[in-house]
């Protein structure tokens, strides 16, 4: 209506302007056109008269105006002088009568001091009404010609431009009616242009825009009264056409999104009625005024009831109420409670509360949940007694334990005996690093080896004192304060060691007497070679003779490479001989072997072992120390020295039958050595007991029993292991693997 009434005024107004503006023009065009026409003939009739006028000839002038006069438009034709005085008339009354100067028809000229000799048309004419009826009356200047001044009867000067007026009266009747009819035709075309034109307004906003908008009202009302969207069927090409889709685009996905709030309504209900905690929302009043199931399962029907009736069984509100918090603040509270379940025992829950706003933001109410802790309290009071438990075995323990950061190596804790054992106070270590009970340059390599081995040592260790100290560790991976640990047991093995290496040097020094007649043979072959030359140096000088200088510098190259061969030996052996340190290395088992076996080579070849060597040239290097190692390969040695002399002392063997077999191999997860021999092998029921200290099969006063037994503590003391079979017609078969660490294509 709004649109319709706006565009009502609008078009009114428009025809109401284009009515007036076209009879206006048309009003003034007709003035025009009469004044023009008047004109006209005024200019005629002044023409007309005069040659009569030259002529001076007065009853030719009245003949004329008379005849002239009787046209049915003309009312009446004047001539006045200059003075006003009418002289001729179609009104015979009128002549002679004067007018004064500021008649309206007058003043137009006589308002100037000197009247102009010319004035435009609209200013000459004027429209008057005189009893019901229009004129219109032109004043027309009659001009001093030339042909009347030299005239000897004119008396007008030459100088005069005016002598006088003709005034011409015409009728305007017959042109205002046509005018009239005019202006009632123009507003009847524009009522009937209005009207039809309004009309038509409103049929087309009634069609296509009232019904339309009504239909997308009743659409909408029915999606937000909540029964249910309906499509709008009716098609159009026009933008309600895609305001119709839009819609029902709009309302299918109201529809949806009504029915996953339904769906979620429905959800959120059952979930508040099925939360296995306790919930109820308490008025003001702290009554219970809405709960779940849980909530009435676990206390009954409990609408109406005050929540501390309900939950505590008090007559008065909570002196420590979170409900009453809640209500104070506005802000969330959590509480622990304790009370008696209904059937006597004690329970425990915790208490969450909320606050509950109705659309001014004013607190209504207030949502409890209670979660049932019982069951958590129980676990606490066992937990409190599983870690009094856990505490007192943890420092009961009699090795040093620590709990270390998995990333850092920081000590997170540790137990009493750290202080025995290091001589720090437990307090004193933790949040320090592990590494700082490592030699400074052992720590970097110290830092990958506990982060990646199970089993590390022995390995030095500094005390508080900065006494060194030998450790076994044992490493576990362990969950701490909810975070990744490292548990290091450090067992202080520094008294066995010191047994062990007393041990190991015993067996080293007896090793070195056996060997000693083998060491000596070795020596004197070089000396012998040096006794030659220098008898053949002492030969030449005291006959005279001095040697050419070739055999002299020959003699020279043979006294320094035997001195060397000499010098070799005797280091190798005090270097055999030395204490082993436990500091571990870089080493490659082929040259162990290699050593091992160079040292011990004149041993077997003058009995007529053959050695068959079969060594993989890419060994990768284990983590170890290579004169521990070179003892254990000269034990197996000798073991098979001895294996073979016993098996073929009494039969003559050929060199082919009398063999030891020394190999090495790896793979991506073990690296292995074997040394074998062909004698005569190790009985089945003693296998067991073969690396069992002075366990020995020889005769009394041949061997210590410690051989193989300190060969094996040796090969655990670096992550590997020794095993001995027999089979394959080749006698005994030590067989030794370490692991592979190594990074491997």
């Amino acid at each position: 209506m709004k649109m319709i009434l706006s565009g009502g005024i609008t078009l009114l107004a428009s025809v109401i302007f284009w009515t007036w503006f076209n009879v206006h023009f048309f009003k003034e065009n007709v003035t025009d056109n009469i004044r023009s026409d008047t004109a006209l003939l005024s200019d005629t009739v002044l023409l007309g008269l005069h040659y009569a006028m030259m002529l001076d000839s007065r009853d030719d002038i009245r003949e004329d105006i008379n005849n002239i006069s009787k046209q049915r438009e003309i009312k009446s034709i004047r001539i006045y002088n200059k003075k006003g005085l009418i002289v001729f008339s179609n009104n015979p009354q009128e002549v002679g009568s004067k007018i004064s100067m500021s008649a309206s028809s007058c003043w137009t000229c006589h308002k100037f001091e000197e009247p102009p000799a010319t004035l435009s048309l609209p200013k000459r004419s004027r429209t008057y009404e005189e009893n019901g009826h229009e004129f219109m009356s032109i004043i027309t200047p009659i001009p001093n010609s030339e042909g009347c001044a030299p005239g000897v009867c004119h008396v007008h000067s030459k100088d005069e431009q005016v002598l006088g007026l003709l005034e011409m009266e015409v009728s305007t009747e017959a042109k205002k009616s046509i005018l009239s009819t005019f202006e009632q035709v123009n507003i009847l075309i524009s009522f009937i242009v209005f009207a039809a034109t309004f009309i038509a307004l409103s049929l087309y906003t009634y069609r296509f825009v009232f019904r339309p908008i009504n239909k997308l009202t009743k659409a909408t009302k029915g999606v937000g009264s909540g029964n249910g969207f309906k499509e709008i069927s009716e098609s159009s090409p026009d933008e309600f056409g895609a305001l119709y889709k839009a819609f029902n685009m709009m309302g299918l996905q109201v529809q949806d999104k009504q029915r996953e709030l339904i769906a979620q309504k429905e959800e959120y209900r059952k979930l508040f009625e099925n939360v296995p905690c306790l919930i109820c929302v308490v008025d003001r009043n702290f009554r219970v005024i809405r709960h779940n199931m849980a909530y009435e399962m676990h206390f009954g029907k409990p609408l109406g009831r005050h929540c501390f009736r309900i939950n505590k069984d008090r007559t008065e509100k909570c002196i420590e109420c979170p409900v009453a918090k809640t209500f104070n603040d506005g802000m969330e509270h959590i509480s622990e409670e304790s009370g008696l379940s209904q059937n006597g025992h004690s329970i425990h829950w915790i208490v969450y509360t909320s606050p509950i706003r109705d659309y001014n933001g004013n607190i209504v109410a207030a949502m409890e949940m209670m979660v049932d802790i019982t069951d958590r309290k129980n676990l606490e009071v066992q937990l409190a007694a599983s870690e009094q438990r856990y505490h007192a075995i943890f420092d009961s323990i009699p090795e040093a334990v620590f709990v270390l950061d998995v990333d850092t190596l920081e000590i997170v804790n540790c137990n009493d005996p750290v202080l025995h054992i290091y001589g720090y106070e437990p307090a004193d270590l933790i949040g320090s690093s592990f590494l700082n009970l490592f030699r400074e340059e052992e720590r970097q390599d110290y830092d990958f080896i506990v982060k990646n081995n199970k089993e590390i040592g022995p390995c030095s260790q500094l005390t508080a004192s900065g006494r060194h100290i030998y450790a076994l560790m044992r490493v576990s991976p362990a969950e701490f304060n909810r975070g990744g640990v490292l548990i290091v047991t450090c067992s202080d093995v520094t008294k066995k060691l010191k047994a062990e290496q007393q041990l190991i040097q015993a067996s080293k020094m007896a090793t070195l007497g056996e060997m000693a007649s083998g060491v000596a043979h070795e020596l004197n072959q070089p000396l012998a070679i040096l006794k030659t030359i220098s008898n053949l140096l002492s030969r030449k000088i005291s006959k005279g003779r001095i040697p050419e200088p070739e055999i002299l510098e020959e003699m020279a190259e043979g006294v320094s490479t035997h001195v060397d061969r000499a010098s070799k030996i005797i280091l190798h052996m005090r270097e055999f001989g030395r204490k082993s340190s436990l500091k571990t290395t870089p080493v490659q088992l082929n040259n162990v072997l290699r050593r091992g076996f160079e040292f011990f080579s004149q041993q077997l070849t003058v009995r007529n072992i053959d050695v068959i060597w079969d060594l993989d040239d890419n060994l990768p290097e284990i983590m170890a120390d290579a004169n521990r190692l070179e003892q254990v390969v000269i034990n197996l040695l000798i073991n098979a020295r001895d294996a073979i002399e016993e098996r073929w002392s009494g039969e003559s063997a050929r060199k082919s039958e009398r063999k030891i077999f020394i190999s090495s191999s790896f793979n991506e997860h073990e690296i292995v050595v074997e040394v074998c021999d062909t004698g005569s092998g190790i009985p089945e029921q003693i296998q067991e007991r073969l690396f069992e200290p002075f366990f020995t099969t020889k005769d009394v006063g041949k061997g210590t029993g410690l051989g193989l037994s300190i060969s094996y503590e040796i090969i655990r003391d670096y992550g590997g292991n020794i095993h001995a079979v027999s089979g394959n017609g080749r006698g005994a078969c030590f067989k030794i693997v370490f692991p592979n660490k190594a990074k491997t294509n």
